[in-house]
């Protein structure tokens, strides 16, 4: 079974779906090699730089909210990522996940006790999956996009309502308490004690991060506490995307894909992420929506 689904992958990887040629590609597209982020927080206060974070991440939501519109059940992953695939190209940008370090595909989807890094397939969606979609977009200005969201396909347990509103509530708190001068380690803090009161935990071996111009840069972002002295300033853009488990949140990569992070105790897991910029007086999440209007 194993050496079955290796293959598959390998043969998802060399049908790569296809990108105009018009469109601007990130630096990986050809080759899937990553060059390690730079050790420096670049700070994005110009204007024009403000402006094309706004534009990458405004489009990463708009196709992370038809990715979730599509989540029905009989829905495939691999449907809704060709779908996804289609609407940024039509954009005029990138699919960013697409050949980074080898990703054969345009979106992250990971269902159930599939943490992140999730490759679309061919299961269908049945009612009560978990989904995550994580989308991201690499535009002409040479800027990244991303974020994440979970649905519930069709009816939902109450445990499963539970985990997914405590997510995005750690999110949402954590945003509240951050701004410039406040320490990162904040955020951390914030989603551990909104999770564990809930019973549930944070997964630590997977963080936030810095984007811009790169698509992961520093600073890096835990969902734990932990003793990062870093006060926030005016510029740093980075994206904060809790996931959080039902059980235990040790995890482990799957060997059939090489990508996609599950659980080891098989519980199920959620996870929101929002792009945020640092301003002079507060916070913007770039990838706001009409779900969010006191982050506007």
């Amino acid at each position: 079974r194993a050496a079955g689904a290796r293959q598959a992958f390998a043969s998802m990887r060399r049908a790569f779906r296809s990108v105009p040629k018009k469109i601007v590609r990130p630096p990986y597209a050809e080759s899937g090699i990553v060059e390690p982020p730079e050790n420096v927080i670049v700070l994005h206060r110009r204007p024009e730089e403000v402006q094309a974070l706004r534009k990458a991440a405004r489009l990463a939501r708009r196709v992370l909210d038809l990715a979730c519109s599509l989540a029905k059940p009989g829905v495939t992953t691999n449907e809704i990522d060709a779908q996804v695939h289609e609407a940024i190209c039509a954009e005029g940008a990138y699919p960013a996940p697409l050949n980074y370090r080898g990703f054969p595909r345009s979106v992250c989807s990971s269902v159930n006790n599939e943490v992140c890094h999730g490759i679309p397939s061919d299961r269908p969606l049945v009612s009560g999956d978990i989904a995550k979609f994580d989308a991201s977009v690499y535009t002409p200005e040479g800027f990244f996009g991303d974020n994440c969201g979970t649905v519930i396909v069709g009816e939902g347990d109450a445990d499963a309502v539970r985990l997914d509103a405590t997510c995005k509530r750690a999110l949402d708190e954590a945003i509240r308490a951050i701004g410039p001068g406040v320490c990162l380690s904040k955020i951390g803090e914030i989603i551990e004690d909104v999770v564990t009161a809930e019973g549930f935990e944070s997964v630590t071996a997977y963080c936030g991060h810095g984007i811009g111009r790169g698509f992961h840069m520093l600073p890096f972002v835990q969902h734990v506490k932990n003793d990062t002295k870093l006060p926030l300033r005016e510029g740093m853009t980075f994206t904060i995307e809790p996931m959080i488990t039902e059980g235990k949140q040790e995890t482990y990569v799957s060997k059939e894909d090489n990508w996609t992070v599950c659980t080891i105790d098989g519980s199920r897991a959620a996870q929101y992420e929002h792009m945020i910029l640092i301003t002079k007086d507060g916070v913007e999440v770039l990838t706001d929506s009409e779900e969010f209007p006191e982050f506007s």
